[in-house]
């Protein structure tokens, strides 16, 4: 397959046990569409906390190699990170480097979940203890002062 970034040719690679197709003159990378999410469960397999994928588009200026529609740019996952898409879901590629990004960003936002899900667990427990009598008392105290 040609890199329709810089014409370069391009090499199948394991990347994180995912096939992909690296462009050995721009580094560039082709995910076929399932493989971006393969890549995404290595760090966050749960979709349903992943959220959307991408928002809003415009034109991109490559084809898709795989069926020659001109590709979109996205913003990924409410992200700074840009990726062209094949609106025809035939994959996404990826700058040099902008795997490692993805990774990073799915690493985040498992963090962040967890912190999220801790808290709400923590509240939980608070509004537990607010149903105790002796909370209860100390209210009806306090509102009779």
């Amino acid at each position: 397959m040609k890199c329709s970034k810089c014409n370069g040719e391009t090499k199948i690679e394991k990347f994180k046990g995912i096939e992909i197709d690296r462009c050995l003159n721009c580094k560039s990378i082709w995910l076929d569409y399932n493989e971006l999410d393969q890549l995404e469960d290595t760090v966050l397999s749960d979709d349903e906390l992943k959220g959307s994928l991408f928002f809003g588009t415009k034109p991109s200026s490559i084809v898709c190699p795989k069926c020659g529609t001109t590709m979109k740019v996205i913003n990924y996952r409410f992200n700074d990170l840009e990726l062209e898409v094949c609106p025809d879901s035939c994959g996404f590629y990826l700058d040099a480097d902008e795997e490692k990004r993805i990774l990073e960003l799915m690493k985040n936002d498992k963090e962040a979940i967890k912190r999220k899900i801790s808290a709400e667990e923590e509240w939980g427990k608070s509004l537990g203890r607010i149903k105790t009598k002796s909370f209860m008392d100390k209210v009806k105290s306090f509102l009779k002062k």
